[in-house]
């Protein structure tokens, strides 16, 4: 069986794995002339950990990533602590595998090492896709065409796949923009950050910063009203100047961070609203080609990593004749979890921004009841699960 990938990302690269795993050809085909990975920190929380582990990777991640002793919610004006959520070996022995921070171009750099050479051919932008009962037949822009069984669009929230199957879009915007930076983290030694991932919540934005890059780096993202940016890019350059700014009457802390480093960049955040469908006879989607979420709940790529290992079980089992249905299966499987990701992901954007008053004050009197608990529980549904025994029991 031969599946072809439209898109070189942490979910393309990880289904390239799966589908190798399971006995599959696969061409993985990017349109970027190199294998990079934009953006910083990325959180990769055990739900998608321990299905990384069954590729072979804890050894290589374990070398890149950071495990975070905690996850705390603060004050955004004095630093005080609303919420202390511990990770690290609690989170091991609740989910049995644990939640790493890790600098995106590493997790990228670990899932290319881990695939056979030849995989993967860049420079090649997809322009077409047509499919009959046997197979799929996809064109790139250089006049060139491959042909397999199987087509998987992970290709991001701007899918050409998506498109060819569905028709044109627009994602839809949050009304928000991201200054995202990565600080060397002998800059910020003075401060004595501790190995948490920490968010800072106030009126209208929130700020997280957590160390990446086996503790080399400190990764922040800072969320604050949109004005008249709506750039949907990783990349696109912002001033440090403008970032301050944005948080002038925050903790000291936060704007020492801010100042160390040496550019930032601005981001517009998107989602897209759920698809009716994923799939079409042959061709399906993966990640953000299928799903695109806000940030809010650090599932992006552990969501596409999900994607992945359930799409593999679902062709692992399938006849040739039978491949769009196993890729229907797929669909129902993982419909249904990622739009509640979403959602919450959207309702954290929400949570998170509350204006000083009442409803803020509710909030955090809620984040203070869990202290002496172990919050991780309430998590269950999404760290504890495992998306391969799922399969199995649909």
């Amino acid at each position: 069986m031969h599946a072809i990938i439209i898109g070189a990302g942490i979910g393309g690269l990880t289904a390239a794995l799966t589908l190798l795993r399971t006995g599959w050809k696969v061409q993985v085909f990017e349109q970027a002339s190199e294998l990079r990975e934009v953006g910083a920190g990325i959180q990769i929380s055990p739900n998608a950990t321990r299905l990384l582990h069954r590729l072979g990777l804890a050894e290589p991640l374990r070398r890149v990533a950071v495990r975070p002793v905690a996850l705390e919610m603060r004050r955004w004006e004095n630093g005080a602590v609303l919420s202390r959520q511990l990770l690290a070996d609690v989170c091991e022995a609740t989910f049995g595998a644990p939640y790493y921070h890790v600098y995106r171009p590493d997790l990228l750099a670990v899932l290319a090492a881990a695939l056979p050479s030849g995989i993967v051919t860049l420079g090649q932008r997809c322009v077409g896709i047509e499919q009959d009962e046997q197979g799929v037949e996809v064109a790139f822009e250089n006049g060139t065409t491959a042909r397999a069984e199987v087509v998987i669009g992970a290709d991001g929230i701007h899918s050409f796949v998506r498109e060819a199957l569905f028709g044109p879009e627009s994602p839809h915007f949050s009304g928000s923009i991201a200054y995202r930076g990565l600080v060397p983290a002998e800059r910020l030694a003075h401060l004595q950050l501790e190995r948490n991932s920490s968010a800072w919540l106030g009126p209208e934005r929130h700020f997280v910063h957590y160390y990446v890059g086996a503790g080399r780096f400190v990764n922040f993202v800072g969320v604050v009203p949109a004005q008249d940016w709506r750039v949907e890019s990783w990349s696109a350059q912002g001033e440090v100047a403008d970032a301050l700014a944005e948080f002038a009457d925050w903790h000291p802390q936060l704007r020492a961070i801010i100042s160390a480093v040496d550019f930032t960049n601005r981001w517009g955040l998107y989602d897209r609203d759920p698809l009716q469908r994923w799939s079409v006879g042959r061709v399906a989607l993966l990640g953000d080609a299928a799903h695109a979420m806000l940030p809010f709940m650090a599932q992006g790529a552990v969501q596409s990593i999900e994607d992945a290992f359930v799409l593999a079980r679902c062709l692992h089992a399938a006849a040739p004749a039978s491949q769009p249905e196993a890729l229907t299966r797929y669909e129902m499987i993982r419909k249904p979890r990622a739009t509640q990701v979403q959602a919450q992901a959207r309702q954290n954007g929400t949570t998170f921004h509350l204006v000083d008053g009442e409803a803020q004050r509710q909030r955090d009197a809620h984040l203070a009841a869990s202290v002496g608990t172990n919050p991780l529980l309430a998590s269950a549904w999404l760290y504890g699960h495992d998306v391969e025994a799922e399969v199995d029991q649909v």
